[in-house]
């Protein structure tokens, strides 16, 4: 509840129900393991913000490339998924790095595993995709080939409804 303070709930279920594709959204999130939780309420559009608040990457999501470019530039080893189509099928978007950042202020997330984060189009036509984790007290934001998969990396998604 700490996350919740001051919250009418009432008004967070109206605004859901008055919304069913974000409630599916929302359960494809909870589904692949991001157990979501609400973040935040945008007070200009009247959204709220769920966050992918799982402790470690969504399980459900492990194991992917950042993209299809980068899954399919893979010669052999292709994993089955990719994090961008994947999020989009899922009518989510990643996490950007500042809202990764947001995130671990809540707690601390992805000790063990990792997830990748909403990569700059300047640093994605070099090849590359951006990731991130918490460890030693500290957000840490790296760079892989976007073709990188390794099994404790996922996504975490943000949701508007």
């Amino acid at each position: 509840m700490r996350r919740h303070k001051g919250l009418d709930w009432a008004k967070v279920q109206a605004r859901q129900e008055a919304n069913t594709e974000k409630l599916w959204s929302l359960n494809e999130m909870e589904r692949t393991g991001g157990e979501p939780d609400l973040v935040g309420h945008d007070k200009k559009t009247g959204d709220y913000i769920f966050y992918d608040c799982s402790a470690e990457s969504p399980k459900g999501r492990r194991s992917v490339c950042y993209d299809r470019e980068g899954q399919e530039s893979r010669k052999e080893n292709k994993p089955e998924h990719n994090a961008i189509d994947m999020a989009v099928a899922m009518g989510i978007e990643p996490l950007t790095e500042e809202q990764y950042r947001k995130l671990q202020k809540l707690g601390n997330f992805d000790t063990k595993t990792s997830s990748w984060v909403k990569t700059p189009s300047e640093i994605r036509q070099l090849g590359g995709a951006l990731f991130a984790d918490f460890r030693y007290g500290t957000v840490f934001v790296y760079h892989n080939g976007a073709p990188s998969y390794y099994a404790a990396r996922s996504f975490r998604g943000s949701l508007r409804v």
